[in-house]
């Protein structure tokens, strides 16, 4: 096989489409988030990032900075190894007691990334129960999709966020069959909100243990920044709560908060996180401050509201068509994808404004679309430049307008 030339015209495939990810070069700029510089043909040219998952700014927040300044110079730059063999740092002792607290749960374990903790923890609770079902929304994260492929348990589909036909999955099984529930708070691609109260509803009606993914939402919603599962009055009946420090927190990482039990089980059994190489502690540090601000500042959630109320509100009034959701997250809709990458393009060579394009698989074809996260960061300048911009292009690209 001509292994060369196979590569070659699958990559070409994917730009025949339009699908090729290309990557921007960025610089994020300390203190001045969202500005950023570009490096492209040998310059490097100022633009707007738009659509960060960074969504309070906490990345350049002088609380995490300065912790992490004061970590790397009290414990260096690297953990040394896995947790069990270098020692669990105290940073990481620490941050996983905070949240823990923040889910108002026995114990936390950190693992390298989101996509890690999702992976390793339903991977294990699926291979290690026995005769487990695990019932899995169909908008649920490709980090969840693999973890329960890799644990081989039986894997049923839900409708997205329909708990009566959950309700019915569930009905085929007998109490005797272990069954997890696996879905998302805030999906990160419509931005629709789970109804989470309903699907608890219906697993403990069935005995079924639930696993909630609240990436999108910690640090964002409810009063200590605990996601939707807080705001809603919700987390003492969620099993085990799955959370992100790479979005919201500002930092890298992720993580389970359970009972004990649980997370000491997921602790022992889970090789995503007895092999893998621990958090630096500073970047716990780091984490552990931001969480600790937030638990105690609304201002910035506040903030962000406002931005996003405006920016809906400046592309509702121009006609750019959107996904209605009451979430942080704005799709614009393109539903094509070499228009989509065009726009992308267009946006960031003549504008200045970064918004990545998200084309199949992320979302289904012909629901290409602009992601656009605002933050409390964002200026009305920088808004309005926006939707100057998209307007232009809209109207350039002979796209169809949204009548009000």
């Amino acid at each position: 096989m001509d292994f060369e030339a196979f590569f070659a015209t699958k990559l070409d495939g994917l730009r025949e489409e339009g699908r090729y990810r290309v990557f921007a070069e960025l610089e994020r700029r300390a203190g001045a988030f969202p500005a950023a510089g570009r490096h492209a043909g040998g310059r490097i040219d100022d633009i707007t990032v738009w659509c960060s998952n960074d969504y309070l700014g906490m990345g350049q927040h002088p609380k995490v900075l300065a912790a992490m300044h004061e970590a790397i110079d009290r414990y260096g730059a690297g953990a040394g190894g896995t947790r069990n063999i270098s020692g669990t740092s105290h940073a990481h002792v620490m941050l996983e007691r905070e949240l823990a607290d923040l889910h108002g749960k026995e114990a936390a374990l950190l693992f390298t990334s989101g996509y890690v903790s999702n992976w390793a923890s339903l991977s294990t609770l699926g291979a290690q129960i026995p005769g487990c079902v695990i019932f899995s929304d169909a908008g649920n994260h490709a980090s969840m999709i693999e973890g329960i492929r890799h644990s081989r348990a039986e894997r049923r589909i839900f409708r997205h966020n329909d708990a009566a036909d959950l309700d019915r999955q569930l009905s085929e099984f007998g109490p005797e069959r272990p069954k997890i529930v696996a879905f998302e708070s805030v999906y990160s691609m419509d931005g629709d909100i789970a109804p989470i109260a309903d699907i608890l509803d219906v697993a403990d009606r069935h005995g079924a243990m639930t696993y909630l993914d609240e990436v999108h939402a910690v640090g964002m919603y409810g009063p200590r920044g605990g996601g939707i599962a807080e705001r809603e009055g919700l987390m003492d009946r969620v099993t085990l709560i799955e959370g992100t420090l790479g979005k919201a927190f500002g930092a890298v990482g992720g993580y389970v908060a359970g009972s004990a039990a649980l997370v000491d089980f997921i602790r022992s059994f889970a090789s995503g996180f007895i092999f893998t190489t621990a958090l630096p502690p500073h970047v716990a540090a780091g984490a552990l401050a931001s969480v600790r601000h937030l638990k105690e500042s609304d201002a910035e959630r506040m903030a962000h509201r406002d931005r996003v109320r405006k920016v809906r509100a400046r592309l509702e009034a121009i006609g750019i068509p959107m996904i209605a959701n009451s979430s942080h997250i704005v799709p614009v809709m393109v539903g094509d994808a070499a228009k989509c990458k065009w726009i992308s393009d267009l946006l960031l060579d003549e504008h200045g404004v970064y918004v990545q394009p998200i084309n199949y698989p992320t979302v289904p074809k012909k629901t290409e679309r602009l992601r656009i996260t605002p933050t409390p960061a964002h200026t009305d300048a920088d808004i309005d430049r926006l939707a100057a911009a998209l307007s232009s292009l809209w109207t350039r690209c002979a796209l169809a307008r949204k009548v009000a």
